[in-house]
């Protein structure tokens, strides 16, 4: 079986891993303790039974929760296969649409954190194996294992601490100004269209003034939550990279590379490194696959509007919908990214055959 082959076996394996993900999504919800129609009606009167009933049915009737078991779940398969991920229980608008919203924020936060974590990881990993034993292993080994014990949520309070309430360098809070949603955004561009005798002119240019602007005022909210989520995360990367790396540099193709005279760096990143990156390369796969989980904490303390902070927003009313929808989406997501690391560890290590 050839690579064409390995590609449609792993597609129908995922397709068929993804209908048990469906199901036991649907199941894990469906048999939640709490009803959310009690939440929505724990404000309307009590002094009229009859009336609280009819409402209480309108819901159901609403939310298809009055619909036989059988025909609840066909319709729930229905709708994700088809990307119909329905309404938000609260504001009543489309799921798709707020997920689309808040997607840019999530994956521009754990996005970088993501890449930025793997990259000091591995390069602080390999800085450690050139020089293990000394205090420079043992001090990088005892920041990252106490760095990677801390909550996040106290990471981002002693830089909030530090970098918005002492020194005021940075801003603490939100994705952007919050004068731009009061007074209007920075515009970016400008475009006219003028009538000539002739023909119609139109006329666009950018603003680069503007640019930098939001380009800046981006950044500077992303640099808090940014920087706690890295710091909470690379010690992970370092100890990963440092632990295979000394079960490749012992190997006998290390040593006649060394006989051979190449350069120590050489060694480590052209030959051990990419013998060592197939647990690597798991573990960011399945890191990537769950970034649309969003931070939950570190965007709760740093008021981000990401995901993270919609999901737990989510889970204190009760909005199973919203729920089951963002789990499906991650769930599609990780799937995905282990499809793409199996492909990765052929590319890595000619060694691996499809077949």
């Amino acid at each position: 079986m050839g690579l064409r082959g390995f590609i449609a076996k792993r597609i129908a394996y995922s397709f068929i891993l993804l209908l048990l993900v469906v199901g036991v999504n649907f199941l894990i919800f469906t048999q939640m303790p709490g009803n959310p129609i009690d939440l929505l009606m724990s404000g309307f009167s009590r002094e009229n039974p009859e009336l609280r009933q009819q409402h209480i049915q309108e819901l159901k009737n609403l939310w298809g929760v009055g619909e036989p078991f059988h025909l609840q779940f066909l319709k729930y398969v229905r709708n994700l296969l088809t990307w119909n991920l329905g309404l938000e229980m609260g504001g009543r608008r489309p799921v798709i649409d707020l997920v689309a919203e808040k997607l840019p924020y999530t994956v521009m936060l754990l996005g970088s954190s993501a890449i930025l974590s793997i990259v000091i990881g591995i390069v602080l990993g390999i800085a450690i194996i050139q020089r293990r034993g000394g205090l420079f292993d043992s001090s990088n080994m005892g920041i990252a294992l106490i760095l990677n014990s801390l909550p996040t949520f106290w990471i981002g309070l002693i830089l909030l601490w530090i970098f918005y309430g002492s020194l005021g360098w940075l801003p603490g809070s939100h994705a952007y100004p919050l004068n731009w949603a009061l007074t209007g955004w920075p515009q970016t561009y400008s475009s006219a269209v003028s009538y000539q005798p002739s023909a119609l002119v139109s006329t666009f240019s950018l603003n680069v003034g503007s640019i930098v602007e939001v380009l800046g005022g981006f950044a500077s909210h992303l640099v808090l939550p940014l920087t706690t989520l890295t710091l909470f995360s690379y010690g992970g990367w370092l100890l990963l990279t440092r632990a295979t790396m000394l079960e490749t540099i012992t190997e006998d193709y290390i040593l006649t590379a060394r006989a051979k005279g190449l350069k120590e760096s050489t060694i480590l990143y052209r030959h051990a490194l990419r013998n060592a990156s197939l647990p690597i390369v798991t573990s960011a796969a399945l890191t990537f696959g769950f970034i649309l989980s969003g931070a939950i904490i570190t965007e709760t303390v740093f008021s981000y509007p990401g995901l993270g902070g919609w999901i737990w927003n989510a889970i204190n009313v009760r909005d199973y919908g919203v729920l089951m929808a963002v789990f499906y989406i991650i769930s599609v997501c990780v799937i995905i990214a282990n499809v793409l690391s199996d492909l990765l560890y052929g590319i890595i290590d000619p060694r691996i055959k499809y077949g």
